[in-house]
C-alpha cells in the first residue's frame, strides 16, 4: 500500500470514528482486506474487531456484507455506524416485506455501505437472488466460531455460508472471531476454504480482568452482597434458563437495583428497550441469557456474573470479555457447581452421538477450569493455543489466594510414561483408568493392564489424576491433538522431561462437592432461630426493647419480636433502608422505633470494628406479589374480606393468613371498618385487651386464655392484625 493510501486510511479512520491511531494490529489486518486478500482475524473482545471491515468498506467502492448471527448485534453495530454518518443497514426477520423492498432498492442504488445479514437470510433463494445484481466488495463472517461444530454457538446456517458466497464471484472473506481453539480455527479455516488465508491473532490477554470463580451456596445472596460492593456500576449477570433470568432480575429489582432481563422470549420491542436502557444507563444491571452481548459495544461494563456455569470455556471467554473494554476494572464472578453440569449434560441427551461427546469435552474442559488451582488467565490463555509465561498473574482468586503447593515431579512423570506407554492414541478418562488400575473394557480390549505403567498410581483418586494430567498440560509437557478431539500426545518438552525430570509446582484441585447447597433452599431470608447472631448485641437490643416499651407502655413484642431482634444481631443494619430489610419490621416500624436501635448497632459496630452484613438480608420478589399488593389495595379501598378472598381466589383461611404475612412484614393495615360489622366494640376491646398485657402475640396462647374462650380463632388472628398495626407500624 502506497504511502499516500496509508495516510487516506489514518484520515478516513479520524474523519468517521474519531479516532488518530489504530489499536493492536488492526492496521495490518485493514490493509490486507483491502489487498483484497483472504482474512482470518482472531482478535478477543473489546480488542476492535468491527473496525477490521467497517473502515475497508468506506474505502472500497460497492456493498460490503456483514453476516452476523444475532439481531441484537446487528441493531447495536448498525445504530453506531448510522450515529457516524455511515449508511448501514440490517436484513433479517424483523423486516416488513415493505422495508425488504426499499432496502433492496437502496443496495441496488449504491446507497448503502455496509449490510449486515443474518445467516438464516443468507440461505433464502430470493436474496441469493438480489445480491448477486449488488456489486459486492467483500464479505465479512462475524463470529465465525460458529461455523465450527468443535466450538460454542454452532450454527448449521453458518456451514453453508461459503457455497453461498461463491455465487457472487470470486470475493474476498474476512472471517472473524474473539474465541477459537487451535482445533476450531482450523475447522473454519478448512469450511470456509481459506486455508491460504493470512491469519493475525491478537494476544488474549485481557489484563484488566479479575477472575473470580466461587462454589455455588447461597447465591443469590453472595450475589446481592457482590452487586452492592459495585452499586452504581454497570454488569451483566448471565443465566442459563429464560426463567432464570426473570427470577433473578425481579431478585435484583426488590432489592433495589435498576436491572432489566433480556432473553429471546421477551416481546422484541421489550428486549430492545431493555438494551437501549443498558446502553444509555437507565438501567445498571442486564440479566440475560448468552444471547446478551455479542457485539455490544458498551466500554464501561464493570462486571460480568455467571450465575449458571456456561456451556464452553470459549463462551465464557467471550462473556467475560464484554467487561472493562475502556482497559478499567472489570470483575468477571462465576458461581459453579457439579450440578449445573448435570444440567447441561442433560441438555445435550438428543443431539447426536458425535455432538455429544463434543459437548460433553466441551464442559469437562469448563470443569477442569473451575475447580483447578492453577492461575485462571494462564489456562484462558493456554486453551487459546496461547502461553502465558508468569508464575503469578496477581488479578485471578488463584493468584491471589493461592493453594497449597507441592512438587508435582513424580506424578507428571507417571503421565508422561502412561501417555507414551499408550501410543499417544487416549484421552484423559482412559489414561487416568491406566494409572489407577481400573480393568474396564477399553483397557482389557488394548491389553494396557500388561503396561508398566498399570496400576503405579492406585494410590490417589481419579480427580487427583486428573488434576495431574490438566497441570502438565498447562506445563506444556503434553498437548491436545487437532485432528483428534479428546486425544494427548507428548511434546517436545514432554519427551525432554522424561529424559531429564525437574520439581514441578503443582497444587490440588478446589473441592467444590462440599457444602454446597441447593441454591433454591437459601431464597429467603436466613432463618433467624439459628445461632448464627451476635449473643451480646442480641441482649443489649434484648435490653433497648425492654426500655422503649416501658416508655410507650407496650408489651415488648410488639416494638420487635425476638427473630427480628437475632437478625439485627446477624446483619447489623446500620441505615433506614437495611433495617426495613429485617423481617417483621418495615419501613413504619422504623421510623416509629427505629431510631435508638440504629444508634445502638452503629456504635456496637463502631466499637467492636465489625464489617456489617445486611447484605446477608435478601427481599425476595415475594412481598411484591401481585396478590398482596390486591389485598392492600382492596382494603385500603374498604372492601368486604370476603369478597377480596374470592377476588383473589383464595379462601378466607388463606386470605387472614396473607394478611398476617404483610402486617408482619411491616405494611401497617387498617381492618376497623371489617371488624366493625362482625364485632361488637366491647368484644374487640376484650381481645384488645388481652395483646396489650400478654408476653407473646402467640396464637395458640391467646386460643388456650380462659378470657378469650368464647372469640372464634379468626376473631383473635383478625383483632392481632389490627393491634399489630395501631401500635407497631
Amino acid at each position: 500500500m502506497l504511502v499516500e493510501e496509508k495516510d487516506a486510511l489514518k484520515v478516513k479512520l479520524k474523519e468517521v470514528f474519531g479516532y488518530s491511531q489504530f489499536r493492536g494490529n488492526q492496521e495490518t489486518v485493514i490493509r490486507n482486506v483491502l489487498d483484497r486478500k483472504n482474512t482470518f482475524v482472531i482478535m478477543p473482545t473489546g480488542a476492535g474487531k468491527s473496525l477490521c471491515y467497517q473502515l475497508p468498506a468506506l474505502m472500497n467502492e460497492g456493498l460490503a456484507i456483514v453476516i452476523s448471527p444475532l439481531i441484537a448485534l446487528m441493531k447495536n453495530q448498525v445504530d453506531q455506524l448510522n450515529a457516524y454518518g455511515v449508511n448501514a443497514r440490517f436484513l433479517n426477520s424483523t423486516l416488513s416485506k415493505g422495508e425488504i423492498t426499499r432496502l433492496k432498492k437502496d443496495c441496488m442504488n449504491n446507497i448503502v455501505k455496509l449490510l449486515y445479514v443474518a445467516p438464516e437470510s443468507m440461505n433464502k433463494e430470493e436474496n441469493i437472488e438480489f445480491l448477486k445484481k449488488v456489486n459486492v466488495s467483500f464479505v465479512a463472517i462475524d463470529e465465525a466460531h460458529c461455523i465450527s461444530e468443535w466450538g460454542h454457538d454452532f450454527r448449521p446456517e453458518y456451514r453453508r455460508i461459503k457455497s453461498i458466497i461463491q455465487q457472487f464471484g470470486n470475493l474476498p472473506i474476512v472471517a472473524l472471531t474473539a474465541t477459537a481453539t487451535p482445533k476450531v480455527q482450523l475447522d473454519i479455516q478448512k469450511n470456509l476454504q481459506m486455508e491460504d488465508a493470512d491469519v493475525f491473532m491478537s494476544s488474549f490477554n485481557r489484563k484488566n480482568l479479575y477472575y473470580e470463580v466461587r462454589p455455588k451456596k447461597e447465591t443469590k445472596k453472595q450475589l446481592i452482597h457482590f452487586v452492592r460492593h459495585h452499586k452504581g456500576k454497570s454488569g451483566i449477570v448471565y443465566c442459563l434458563s429464560r426463567k432464570k433470568v426473570e427470577e433473578i432480575a425481579q431478585l435484583l429489582q426488590v432489592n433495589g437495583f435498576k436491572a432489566a432481563p433480556y432473553h429471546a422470549g421477551l416481546d422484541p420491542e421489550v428486549r430492545e428497550r431493555n438494551q437501549d436502557n443498558f446502553l444509555n444507563e437507565e438501567v445498571d444491571i442486564i440479566v440475560a441469557t448468552i444471547a446478551f452481548g455479542m457485539g455490544i459495544d458498551k466500554p464501561d461494563v464493570r462486571f460480568v456474573v455467571h450465575y449458571d456455569v456456561p456451556k464452553s470455556l470459549e463462551g465464557y471467554y467471550q462473556e467475560t470479555g464484554r467487561s472493562g473494554r475502556d482497559g478499567l476494572e472489570g470483575h468477571c464472578l462465576m458461581f459453579y457447581s457439579h450440578n449445573d453440569l448435570n444440567k447441561l449434560e442433560k441438555f445435550n441427551k438428543d443431539k447426536s452421538v458425535q455432538e455429544r461427546e463434543n459437548a460433553r469435552i466441551l464442559l469437562q474442559e469448563m470443569e477442569f477450569y473451575a475447580e483447578s488451582p492453577v492461575c485462571r488467565r494462564k489456562q484462558l490463555l493456554h486453551y487459546f493455543g496461547e502461553e502465558y509465561k508468569q508464575d503469578n498473574c496477581g488479578m485471578c482468586d488463584n493468584c491471589v489466594h493461592p493453594r497449597e503447593r507441592f512438587d508435582g515431579m513424580e506424578y507428571a512423570a507417571m503421565v508422561l510414561q502412561a501417555v507414551k506407554q499408550t501410543n499417544e492414541r487416549f484421552g484423559l478418562g482412559h489414561l487416568v483408568h491406566v494409572l489407577r488400575g481400573v480393568e474396564d473394557e477399553y483397557v482389557k480390549s488394548y491389553g494396557h493392564f500388561s503396561l508398566p505403567i498399570y496400576g503405579k498410581g492406585k494410590e490417589q483418586d481419579a480427580d487427583f489424576w486428573k488434576s495431574i494430567i490438566r497441570q502438565t498440560l498447562i506445563f506444556q509437557l503434553l498437548e491436545k491433538d487437532i485432528e483428534n478431539i479428546g486425544v494427548l500426545k507428548m511434546t517436545a518438552r514432554g519427551e525432554a522431561f522424561l529424559k531429564k525430570p525437574h520439581p514441578l509446582e503443582m497444587a490440588r484441585d478446589h473441592d467444590f462437592t462440599t457444602d454446597v447447597e441447593n441454591e433454591e433452599v437459601s431464597t429467603e431470608r436466613a432463618p433467624a432461630n439459628t445461632k448464627a447472631y451476635d449473643d451480646k448485641l442480641f441482649e443489649m437490643l434484648k435490653d433497648l426493647r425492654k426500655k422503649v416499651a416501658k416508655q410507650k407502655d407496650l408489651p415488648p413484642y410488639v416494638i420487635f419480636q425476638d427473630p427480628s431482634l437475632e437478625e439485627m444481631a446477624t446483619t447489623f443494619p446500620t441505615t433506614k433502608e437495611d433495617l426495613a430489610q429485617v423481617n417483621g419490621v418495615g419501613m413504619g416500624k422504623v421510623n416509629k422505633f427505629g431510631k435508638e436501635f440504629l444508634e445502638l448497632i452503629k456504635k456496637y459496630v463502631d466499637d467492636n470494628d465489625i464489617e456489617t452484613a445486611s447484605e446477608i438480608v435478601v427481599k425476595t420478589s415475594v412481598n411484591k406479589s401481585k396478590t398482596k399488593i390486591l389485598i392492600i389495595q382492596q382494603i385500603d379501598k374498604k372492601i368486604d374480606l370476603e369478597e377480596i378472598a374470592q377476588t383473589a381466589g383464595l379462601t378466607f383461611n388463606e386470605l387472614l393468613t396473607e394478611i398476617e404475612n404483610i402486617s408482619y412484614s411491616g405494611t401497617k393495615l387498617n381492618l376497623t371498618y371489617y371488624l366493625d360489622d362482625i364485632l361488637d366494640k366491647s368484644k374487640q376491646d376484650d381481645i384488645h385487651d388481652y395483646f396489650m398485657n400478654a408476653d407473646t402475640d402467640s396464637l395458640e396462647a391467646a386460643l388456650n386464655d380462659e378470657s378469650l374462650s368464647d372469640y372464634s380463632e379468626e376473631d383473635i388472628r383478625l383483632i392481632r392484625v389490627q393491634f399489630m398495626s395501631e401500635h407497631a407500624h
